[in-house]
C-alpha cells in the first residue's frame, strides 16, 4: 500500500461502498442507490446512513445492560450502604443510602451514538432536512447521558451477539468522530475532508480490495501475510517485516496483491511510460518468498492500482511467475468497479 493519488473525482457515494467493505458490512452498501444522486460530501451520505439506522434501532429498542446504581432512598433494594447513610444522616429522613443494579439504556453503546448526533447536528453544512431528523431522533435519546465524544471510547465498546446490529452504527459514528471536528467557541462542527486525506483512503483501499474477494469468493481468506525472509544471520531482528497487503485464494490458485494508491500508476522515462520498479522489486520478493514457503507452488502477482489518469492491464511471465499490473477505476459507477475487480482474477 502506497499514498500519492488525486482524490477528488472518486464520488461520495463511491467512498461509501468502500467504507461498508473496509469495516466490514458489504450488505449496508445496498442502502442507498448505486444510480442515485450523489451526496455533496461523505458526512452528509452517512448521516442519511446513520438516521435510517437509528430510525430502524428505536424500532427495534435501545441495548441495555445492568449498571450499579448508588442512591439515596426511601425504597430499600439491593445493598445497604451503612457507612454513607450514618454520615450523611440519612435514617432521620426515613432513607438509606443503597447500591442496586438498573437495567438501563444508558450505556457506552448509545451515549456515542447521541454524541455524535449532536455533533452533526452542529455541522455547518448539514442538509436542512437531515439536521431536523437528527432533532426528532435526539428526542429518543433523553434518557442517555451526554458524555465528551472521544475516539478512544469506540475501542471499550464490547458487541457480542445480542448488540451485534450496534457495530455499523458505531462504524459510522467513529468516522464521523474523527473527521467532523468542533471549533472551540463558536458551537459549529467542519469537516476534515476524508477524501482528500491521501494516506486514510490509501488504507481504506487496501482494506476494501481485500474484504470485496474476501466476501465475493467464498472460502478464499483474503488477508495480510507475513513472509519470511528464510534469512541467516546472528541479527534477524534487523531485518524489515515482509508483510503483504493481500493474500488469497480462488479456484485453487494463490493470489498475492499489493495495493498501490498513486496518482500515476506507471511513470515516464526517457519519454516512455514504464512500471515502477520499486513495487516491481517488491512484488516479486513477496511471490520469491511465497514459493519458497510452500515448496515451490507459485502464486499470481498482482499490483492494482486506483485508476485517475491512467488504465492500464499489463501482463508478464517473470521466472515463471505470473505477474499482472492494473488499474481499477474507483470514479466509475460501482457495478462496473465490481466487474473490474472481478475481471482481474481471471
Amino acid at each position: 500500500m502506497n499514498s500519492s493519488t488525486d482524490t477528488s473525482k472518486i464520488p461520495v457515494k463511491n467512498i461509501y461502498y468502500m467504507l461498508a467493505y473496509a469495516w466490514d458490512h458489504p450488505h449496508e452498501s445496498r442502502m442507498i442507490d448505486v444510480y442515485g444522486e450523489d451526496e455533496k460530501d461523505i458526512i452528509n451520505l452517512l448521516s442519511k446512513i446513520l438516521i435510517l439506522k437509528v430510525k430502524s434501532l428505536v424500532k427495534r429498542g435501545f441495548y441495555r445492560e445492568y449498571t450499579p446504581v448508588r442512591e439515596e432512598s426511601g425504597v430499600i433494594r439491593g445493598k445497604l450502604l451503612f457507612k454513607e447513610s450514618i454520615e450523611n444522616f440519612s435514617y432521620k429522613k426515613g432513607k438509606m443510602h443503597i447500591k442496586h443494579e438498573e437495567f438501563t439504556p444508558d450505556i457506552l453503546h448509545n451515549q456515542l451514538i447521541k454524541v455524535t448526533m449532536l455533533r452533526l447536528s452542529m455541522y455547518e453544512h448539514l442538509e436542512h432536512e437531515y439536521y431536523e431528523d437528527l432533532k426528532r431522533m435526539l428526542m429518543y435519546f433523553r434518557g442517555v447521558s451526554r458524555i465528551e465524544l472521544k475516539p478512544k471510547f469506540f475501542n471499550q465498546v464490547k458487541l457480542h451477539r445480542n448488540n451485534q446490529h450496534y457495530r455499523f452504527i458505531l462504524n459510522i459514528c467513529q468516522f464521523i468522530s474523527e473527521n467532523v471536528l468542533l471549533h472551540e467557541g463558536t458551537g459549529e462542527s467542519a469537516f476534515n475532508d476524508f477524501s482528500r486525506d491521501h494516506m486514510k483512503l490509501a488504507r481504506l483501499f487496501e482494506n476494501f480490495v481485500k474484504n470485496f474477494y474476501r466476501h465475493e469468493y467464498s472460502g478464499s481468506n483474503a488477508r495480510s501475510e507475513t513472509l519470511d525472509w528464510g534469512a541467516i544471520g546472528e541479527n534477524n531482528e534487523y531485518l524489515p517485516l515482509m508483510h503483504t497487503d493481500i493474500s488469497m485464494e480462488a479456484d485453487n490458485q494463490k493470489y498475492i496483491i499489493d495495493t498501490k494508491f498513486y496518482q500515476h500508476g506507471l511513470v515516464e522515462f526517457k519519454g516512455k511510460e514504464m512500471v515502477r520498479s520499486g513495487h516491481l522489486y517488491q512484488i516479486y520478493a513477496y511471490l520469491e518468498n511465497d514459493r519458497r514457503k510452500r515448496n515451490g507452488d507459485k502464486a499470481v502477482g498482482i499490483l492494482l492500482y486506483p485508476r485517475v489518469y491512467q488504465s492500464f492491464q499489463l501482463n508478464y511471465e517473470m521466472q515463471g511467475f505470473n505477474i499482472k499490473i492494473c488499474s481499477v477505476d474507483l470514479a466509475e459507477n460501482w457495478r462496473n468497479i465490481e466487474t473490474r475487480l472481478k475481471g482481474i482474477l481471471v
